[in-house]
């Protein structure tokens, strides 16, 4: 995106909506109402503005730091919590508050999860103007050392000595690098692989992966090619089957709690053959990455089509889907998913499996979805808010709510990844 004033380069400047501006940096005592997707806390201003609280919990009483003013909303750290809820504890990490990861350590893990099941059933009603199911559900795993996957950057000394240098993550809202000895997020391999020294690598970006068994790989941009074949491809074993990928593709980052997904994917996939709402003729695995989901199901269809413009990721695809090949037909497609669902006509029930980015479905994707003979949809997202939002369509198209389930992949943060089953009224 180019440079707003650029184009009026000679009418004269003004201050960004966005600049933290000495008026805006002032302080404020508010009291916490809720906590919002992201993680803040809302409050309100005396004059009835909205403010957006990072580091606070709801019921708190907080001084705030204003750090961003506009006409209808502002954004506010708390420097001081006079009143503190029970539910907040001393994060464990020495980096909270400054390295970009982790925002919720001050809320005690065993709370995190109701918290965020507040958040999504506000932002479902807000955004789909619908409720999630009562029996809505969040699957959990273990709240510190579960990262099995990460993007470290390289710190200098102030000298800009590599020799002396180490890994590190970036700070919040800035591209400046902070040093860490021992993540507690990071699985134990990830940190040892580290401390080890990387391998030697100096490298200013490095992608890790620990594949569950104490194997670390690792990609670099540049990575020659036999040191990728080397270093950075490795199996990872989920639910009794081998999925190969390498460190430079996406693979869950939770590989504990990895299987509860699977097996309610599973158990959608099965009900919605037994029930009749879709059919063993054909599973389209949409965004299919590795061909992660298609590699666990394919038994169960006489036809298997993943759709996946990365290919790399078709590569992987292809070996997870070696041990289905001449008891399925198999077709590992290279494309845009909107662009293939456009020019494929799906005429059958097909059982529908989609995990876009964050982004959500692109509005041809979705449309095409209407207008095929797909009567039951299980949607994997990412992003709850793009998922509210792509339902909506979906339910002003004829498709209803039928199971919802959520993940908590990423604990001490508010990310939160979900599933939906959607079937044709």
């Amino acid at each position: 995106m180019g440079n707003p004033l650029k184009k009026n380069a000679g009418m004269r400047s003004r201050k960004p909506a966005f600049a933290q501006t000495a008026e805006a940096r002032t302080s404020v005592e508010l009291r916490i109402e809720k906590m919002v997707q992201g993680g803040d806390g809302m409050a309100r201003l005396p004059d009835g503005r909205v403010c957006f609280v990072q580091g606070a919990l709801p019921g708190e009483l907080c001084k705030v730091l204003l750090t961003f003013q506009k006409k209808d909303f502002t954004r506010g750290r708390a420097v001081e919590i006079v009143e503190p809820s029970p539910d907040r504890v001393t994060p464990r990490c020495p980096l909270f508050g400054k390295c970009g990861g982790c925002s919720l350590q001050h809320l005690s893990s065993e709370k995190q999860t109701s918290y965020l099941e507040r958040v999504e059933r506000e932002n479902f009603r807000r955004l789909a103007h619908a409720d999630l199911p009562d029996d809505f559900k969040i699957h959990v795993g273990s709240p510190w050392g579960y990262r099995n996957r990460a993007r470290v950057v390289l710190c200098e000394n102030s000298r800009g000595n590599l020799s002396q240098a180490r890994y590190g993550f970036r700070l919040q809202e800035s591209n400046k690098v902070v040093a860490f000895e021992n993540c507690p997020v990071l699985t134990p391999a990830l940190n040892e692989f580290l401390k080890s020294g990387a391998n030697g690598l100096r490298e200013r970006e490095l992608n890790i992966f620990d594949n569950g068994d104490g194997h670390v790989s690792y990609y670099y941009r540049g990575m020659p090619e036999e040191e990728f074949k080397k270093n950075s491809v490795s199996v990872t074993t989920v639910c009794n089957r081998k999925i190969q990928s390498d460190a430079s593709v996406f693979f869950q980052s939770n590989l504990g709690l990895l299987p509860s997904l699977v097996e309610s994917v599973r158990k959608a996939v099965e009900e919605g053959i037994a029930n009749g709402d879709a059919s063993d003729a054909w599973l389209i695995d949409l965004f299919s990455g590795v061909g992660f989901f298609a590699s666990l199901l394919c038994d169960k269809f006489k036809r298997v089509t993943t759709v996946e413009r990365d290919e790399g990721c078709l590569k992987h695809a292809e070996a997870n889907l070696l041990p289905c090949r001449g008891k399925t037909l198999l077709e590992n497609i290279s494309a845009p998913a909107e662009e293939w669902l456009t020019q494929n006509v799906v005429d059958v029930p097909a059982t529908l499996i989609v995990d876009p980015p964050r982004t959500g479905l692109p509005p041809e994707a979705l449309e095409a979805i209407v207008k095929s003979s797909v009567n039951r949809l299980i949607y994997v997202s990412c992003d709850p808010v793009t998922l509210a939002r792509d339902y909506a369509k979906f339910a002003c198209a004829g498709f209803s709510l039928k199971k919802a389930e959520g993940f908590a992949f990423y604990p001490q943060t508010p990310h939160l990844e979900m599933m939906f089953v959607l079937n044709r009224r």
